[in-house]
């Protein structure tokens, strides 16, 4: 059992024994830290069965526990507030527990599957920014997922058709003068987001020229040359013409590789890709089948459309008059691929809060067709990334591109450590295997820390900061305890625990309760999809080991036992902070 187990235990016990009332349901939670205690019991819905105040309640629980439970050293009652402290025993039972167990905090397989889809790029440009921020809790969500039982498939969907791909597909053609990555030094996925570029701001001055000519501002966008010509290329498309399909393979080959280059630097990666090109063609099925089975409705326009009022949603368009698909279509296809793949438990997508009435619609229109997996289909939404300077657009060329970022934040990790002067003695390779872990450590971590359903502002300078809240601060604490672990090893000096007689010191009392919630931080996280709880348990891990660290003596204590459980405690930690690290994607060094 568990120390949180014996302690609901013995409460419930108290209860009966003392008022003569059944309490099946004990809460537990952290103690304050202005008051003595790791673990408080709240005892005011216990004062009408019991008839007393809450603070006699806890005085009467209290002493109860101090004389009988096996855990329990002695107590402190704040008003209705029962703060339990426990023996020297139980934290070193606890600690052999955690440092004899290879698998603490990762969890048993639970036999159920889970399917997450992050990253989904668009074909028309390159990575950037808010990229990132998707990249980072899918891989991330894979891997808590994975610690926690799952058995966890990552995928990709690429949108790699459509109008805005024909955006970029135009502009080439008619400004292109056949420049390809080799002859223009750009990466693939760079290329192809200038010309979408450039195809925003040739619309955007053929629409003032035909509103100074008189047209309304709705009908110069719909009737501006570049767009009428993206139309029909994607129409082209959709009937398979052999020169349109031959220059979208072209282009998409371009960005291919430069998203693998990305993927690669950043640490992403996916057990399948899917392509819309590839599912939009089954979502034009299911709506086909749809429209028999009158789920969906045509309108005189020939569009098809279904109303999900009933649903406190709109009417919704599945297929254009035309024909052609949108979103919803391939989505429609790409779900169904996927459940036909892999009949996974759970179907996750990580996708931004943009996209919430999309997903509400989608998942909607899943229950009305019936499909078997309706019901476990999750939005992991998120919230946007914005810059000190504004919100992000792409197609007007102000995105934070990822590849110059993770090379902008390299560059800072190493002006910040050569500023400090403590790897004068790094050989070349290792110093930039450092600068690589520090940077993508800051910006993972700051990506990751913030609630994934708040929009947050991006500051690169305060990621890479080795003090505070940041990635560097947690790897800085990580470097420091392997080298205390090496200083140790030369010392000759063994990690063990002590006999039971041992009196713990507070700090060393702080530490094990703090490495004791790992375990049920990696379930919380997975139940609540959000990394940001893995790195703030992290960053209070370190916390408690620094101020630890100032607090006793690590070598120079005249006990030996307090020296070698010192180290023992140490390592434990500095695996802890690894595999907490690990969960979120962060690598870490081993020296700094």
């Amino acid at each position: 059992m568990t120390i949180e187990a014996i302690l609901k235990e013995d409460i419930k016990k108290a209860i009966q024994k003392n008022f003569d009332v059944a309490a099946d349901d004990i809460i537990l939670q952290p103690t304050k830290k202005e008051f003595e205690g790791f673990y408080t019991f709240v005892t005011f819905s216990l004062s009408k069965a019991a008839r007393r105040a809450p603070a006699e309640i806890g005085q009467m629980i209290g002493a109860d526990l101090e004389a009988n439970s096996s855990v329990v050293s002695h107590f402190n009652v704040v008003q209705g507030f029962l703060n339990l402290s426990l023996k020297d025993t139980t934290w070193l039972e606890l600690f052999d527990d955690i440092q004899t167990n290879p698998a603490f905090g990762t969890f048993p397989e639970n036999g159920q599957s889970v399917m997450i889809e992050f990253s989904s790029p668009n074909t028309n440009k390159p990575l950037h920014l808010g990229h990132l921020r998707n990249d980072f809790l899918g891989e991330s969500l894979a891997k808590i997922l994975k610690a926690s039982g799952f058995d966890v498939v990552k995928t990709c969907l690429v949108n790699d058709r459509g109008i805005h791909i024909c955006k970029s597909m135009l502009a080439y053609k008619e400004l292109g003068n056949s420049e390809t990555p080799a002859s223009s030094g750009l990466k693939g996925d760079h290329l192809a987001g200038k010309y979408y570029v450039l195809f925003d701001k040739e619309y955007k001055q053929q629409i003032a020229q035909l509103i100074s000519d008189g047209m309304t501002e709705d009908l110069a966008k719909k009737n501006a040359p570049w767009m009428l010509a993206a139309q029909k290329l994607l129409l082209l498309w959709e009937n398979n013409d052999a020169d349109t399909v031959a220059l979208w393979k072209k282009m998409n080959g371009w960005v291919y590789e430069g998203f693998s280059q990305t993927y690669n630097k950043i640490g992403v990666s996916f057990d399948k890709t899917y392509y819309e090109s590839e599912t939009y063609l089954l979502g034009k099925n299911i709506i086909e089948e749809g429209l028999q089975r009158g789920v969906f409705f045509r309108k005189k326009d020939n569009s098809v459309w279904i109303d999900l009022t009933a649903e406190g949603l709109d009417e919704k368009l599945v297929l254009r008059g035309d024909g052609t698909s949108v979103y919803i279509t391939q989505d429609l296809g790409t779900t169904e691929l996927k459940f036909s793949d892999y009949h996974s438990n759970r179907y996750l997508w990580v996708v931004g809060n943009e996209q919430d009435y999309h997903f509400k619609v989608l998942f909607a229109i899943l229950k009305r067709l019936g499909r078997p997996y309706a019901e476990e289909c999750y939005h992991i939404s998120y919230g946007m990334v914005d810059l000190p300077s504004g919100k992000m657009k792409s197609r007007e060329g102000t995105v934070v591109d990822a590849d110059e970022l993770v090379d902008q934040m390299v560059q800072t990790a190493a002006d910040r450590t050569q500023e400090l002067g403590k790897i004068d003695d790094f050989e070349s390779t290792e110093a930039i295997k450092l600068y690589d872990q520090l940077a993508l450590g800051a910006l993972k971590y700051f990506l990751l820390k913030v609630d994934p359903k708040k929009r947050m502002l991006f500051n690169p300078e305060e990621s890479i900061d080795f003090q505070g809240h940041t990635g560097p601060f947690v790897q800085y604490t990580y470097a420091r305890i392997r080298s205390i672990i090496r200083k140790a090893e030369q010392a000759g000096l063994s990690a063990e625990l002590p006999s039971p007689a041992y009196k713990l010191h507070q700090a060393e009392r702080e530490l094990i309760f703090s490495l004791s919630l790992y375990p049920s931080k990696v379930l919380s996280a997975a139940n609540e999809f959000a990394p940001s709880l893995i790195s703030l348990y992290v960053f209070e891990l370190a916390k408690v080991y620094n101020q630890f660290y100032a607090e006793v003596s690590i070598f120079a204590d005249p006990n030996p036992e307090a020296v070698k459980f010192r180290i023992a405690l140490s390592k434990i930690v500095s695996e802890t902070i690894h595999k907490a690290l690990e969960l979120l994607g962060i690598d870490v060094p081993e020296r700094m």
